[in-house]
C-alpha cells in the first residue's frame, strides 16, 4: 500500500551520527542517482547512494518546484536482473525503519504509465510498487517497513514482475533508520516484518515529520465528520513504547457526552491477514483531578480493549496479531456516568508480513566471497543468494526452506575472471559447479568440505596446478570436467 504525499510535503531526516560500534551510520539518507550531498529545509542532507549501488543508470527531472531529492533517479534498464540491490552496513540484530520514495516524471517518455515492480526487503518481497494513480493527481509516492536484519548489511532491492514489460524499475530516494529496541514489541522480527499501513493523527492539519518525529515516520492528517478537540496539555514521547511525536497528541476527535464514537479507519480496505495496531489516547482537558475519561475500544464489534482510562498523561493500547479484512470501523464506547466522551488522537496500522526466509548464513559468506573475488560477475549478485525465489542471482539455484543452500552455481562462459575464494569449499548442500569457459585463475581452493558435490567443471581456464587430491575423494562426485589433468604437479600446493 502506498500512502502519498505532496511534492512539497516531504520532509526528510539528515545524515546521523555515526554509531560507536564500527563506524556503521545509524542511518541512510541516499538520494537516488544524485550526485552532490543535497540539503533541504532545515539543514535535512541526502548523499549520493552510489556508494551503496553498483547498478543502474542515473537521470534528472525537470520540473518547478521540485524537491532536489525527486529531481534525480536512478533506473535500471537490465532485463535479465533478477533484482537491483542497495547494500548497506547495519547493526546485526537492530530494528530499521526501511522507507523508499518515488517520483516518476515521465523519465523514460512513458509520461502517463510509470513503471509497476517489486521491492525486495532482506530476501522477503515487500510490496508491488505502482505509482500511477500518486503521479496522475501530481503526488510522489513512499513505502516504509520495519525489519531486523540478520546479518551486517541489510539489502534493500528493486525487482521486475509481470506488469513490469520493457519499462524500468526506478528509486528517488531511500532511507534507513535504526529505531529503538523498544519499538513495535513484542512482534518477533526473526519471523515477521511491520508493513505500514497507515500512521495518522486524527483531527490534525498537517503531516507530522521529522523534527517532531525524530524517527523520521510521516504521521498524516486524518479527518471526518466528527467534531475535532485541541489538547491543553504535553505528554512525553519516552513514556511511550513507539514514542510518537508530541504534536500526535495536539488534536483528537470527539463526540458529546454519553454518545459513541465512531471512526471508520484507515480509508482503504484492507486485504484479509494479521496486523499491528497501536492506537493513542489522551484526555484534552486542562490537568485537574477531573481529567479523565473511561471508555471501551472495539474493532468491527470485537472487544479490543475494556474500560480504557485515558488521562492527560497520554495511554496507548495495541494489538500484535489482530485479523482484520475489508473495511475497518473503530468504536468507542463511553462507561457508565463519564461527564465527557471519548476520543481519540493517532494510530498505526502495519500488516504482520512473514518473512519469506534467508540463505543459510555460511552459504550467504561463501557466496559473497565469490562475488568479491571474481570479476565482471553478474549485475544481479547483490543481496540475498537465493530469495525471494525467482529472484535468486543469476547462475545460482538453491533449495526450499525458510533456510535456503545454495545448490547449483552455474557460471558457465559468464565472462568472469579472477579467483576463487576459500570458502567456496563451504557451501554443503552444493550438488554442481559449473566455472567453465571463463578467464578464472589461480589455485583450486580445498573442496573437500562440498559432500554432496556431483558433477565438477571447470574446463577452459587459466587454473594452476593440479586438481586438489581431495576432490577426488568427494562421496557423491561422478562427472569431472577440468584441464587439470595433464598438468605437473605443482609443489606448493596443499594437499
Amino acid at each position: 500500500m502506498s500512502p502519498s504525499v505532496f511534492l512539497l510535503w516531504i520532509i526528510t531526516i539528515s545524515l546521523l551520527a555515526h554509531s560507536a560500534l564500527a563506524s556503521i551510520p545509524l542511518g541512510y539518507f541516499l538520494d537516488c542517482g544524485g550526485t552532490k550531498e543535497v540539503t533541504i529545509d532545515n539543514n535535512l542532507t541526502y548523499i549520493p547512494d552510489g556508494s551503496y549501488i553498483k547498478v543502474g543508470k542515473t537521470t534528472t527531472i525537470s520540473k518547478p518546484d521540485l524537491l532536489p531529492i525527486l529531481s534525480t533517479l536512478r533506473y535500471f534498464p537490465d532485463m535479465w536482473a533478477k533484482k537491483y540491490c542497495y547494500s548497506l552496513p547495519v547493526i546485526k540484530g537492530s530494528k530499521y525503519l526501511v522507507k523508499t520514495m518515488y517520483y516518476y516524471g515521465g523519465f523514460d517518455g512513458r509520461n502517463k504509465q510509470p513503471p509497476v515492480f517489486d521491492q525486495i526487503v532482506e530476501g522477503t518481497r515487500w510490496s508491488v510498487v505502482n505509482t500511477t494513480e500518486d503521479y496522475a493527481k501530481g503526488l510522489s509516492s513512499y513505502y516504509d517497513i520495519v525489519v531486523v536484519p540478520p546479518g551486517k548489511t541489510l539489502s534493500v532491492c528493486l525487482a521486475r514482475n509481470a506488469h513490469t514489460g520493457g519499462a524500468s524499475p526506478f528509486i528517488s530516494a531511500l532511507e534507513v533508520k535504526m529505531l529503538d529496541a523498544s519499538f513495535y514489541n513484542p512482534i518477533d522480527f526473526n519471523k515477521y516484518a511491520l508493513l505500514t499501513v497507515a500512521r495518522n493523527t486524527f483531527g490534525g492539519e498537517d503531516i507530522i515529520s521529522f523534527p517532531d518525529d525524530k524517527f523520521n515516520r510521516m504521521w498524516q492528517p486524518y479527518k471526518d465528520q466528527n467534531p475535532v478537540v485541541e489538547s491543553n496539555s504535553n505528554v512525553t514521547s519516552s513514556d511511550f513504547w513507539n514514542q510518537p511525536p508530541v504534536k500526535a497528541f495536539s488534536s483528537a476527535v470527539t463526540t458529546s457526552r454519553g454518545k459513541t464514537l465512531e471512526i471508520q479507519w484507515p480509508s482503504m480496505s484492507l486485504p484479509s491477514t494479521y496486523y499491528y495496531i497501536s492506537l493513542y489516547f489522551q484526555d484534552n482537558r486542562h490537568p485537574s483531578p477531573y481529567s479523565w475519561r473511561v471508555f471501551n475500544v472495539s474493532i468491527n464489534g470485537h472487544t479490543f480493549y475494556s474500560s480504557l482510562n485515558a488521562t492527560t498523561n497520554g495511554v496507548t493500547v495495541y494489538a500484535t496479531k489482530w485479523p482484520l479484512s475489508g473495511k475497518t470501523k473503530i468504536t468507542l464506547t463511553p462507561g457508565s456516568g463519564i461527564p465527557v466522551g471519548p476520543l481519540i488522537n493517532a494510530g498505526e496500522i502495519y500488516q504482520v508480513l512473514p518473512l519469506g526466509g534467508r540463505t543459510h548464513t555460511r552459504d550467504v559468506i561463501a557466496m559473497e566471497d565469490l562475488a568479491r573475488s571474481i570479476q565482471n560477475p553478474p549485475v544481479d549478485w547483490h543481496g540475498d543468494p537465493c530469495l525471494p525465489k525467482g529472484n535468486s542471482w543469476t547462475g545460482v539455484t538453491c533449495s526450499n526452506g525458510f533456510h535456503a543452500r545454495v545448490t547449483i552455481v552455474n557460471l558457465t562462459n559468464a565472462g568472469v575472471s579472477g579467483s576463487l575464494p576459500p570458502t567456496l569449499g563451504h557451501l554443503s548442500a552444493l550438488e554442481h559447479l559449473w566455472l567453465g569457459e571463463n578467464k578464472l585463475s589461480g589455485n583450486i581452493p580445498d573442496l573437500s568440505g562440498l559432500k554432496e558435490l556431483e558433477t565438477l567443471h571447470l574446463e577452459k581456464n587459466n587454473f594452476e596446478g593440479p586438481l586438489p587430491p581431495s576432490i577426488k575423494k568427494l562421496p557423491k562426485l561422478r562427472d569431472i570436467d577440468s584441464d587439470f589433468e595433464n598438468k605437473p604437479p605443482n609443489t606448493n600446493q596443499n594437499e
